[in-house]
């Protein structure tokens, strides 16, 4: 993980940027758990978790909606009984922005 990027803010992205070449999005990836993955036209970043309950994975799911919260970049969720899915992509500019690995980075300090 770096610490560098987690330590950094997420910066307002309402479009008129370029997405993150694959190239860049790769190389990105050396600052992540390497649990996390890209998506084949790297547009998106994903992560799975699991967990032993209900309560594990919703105590997650709320620390999660914090660092959302606080950074206003919000993943889309899949969650169950005992497992999250986490897929960041930034909608305005339909790929990657350096504001999905910033979260990202938060959520590996969980």
């Amino acid at each position: 993980m770096n610490a560098l990027l987690a330590d950094r803010r997420c910066k307002p992205c309402e479009g008129g940027i370029e997405a993150l070449a694959s190239a860049a999005a790769h190389a990105a990836m050396a600052n992540l758990h390497p649990s996390w993955r890209l998506n084949a036209t790297a547009t998106q970043l994903e992560r799975d978790y699991t967990f032993p309950n209900f309560l594990r994975t919703m105590s997650f799911v709320n620390a999660l909606a914090h660092i959302a919260n606080q950074e206003d970049h919000h993943p889309d969720l899949q969650v169950g009984y005992n497992y999250c899915r986490i897929v960041y992509t930034t909608h305005a500019i339909q790929g990657l922005s350096e504001n999905d690995f910033i979260c990202a980075a938060k959520v590996d300090r969980l």
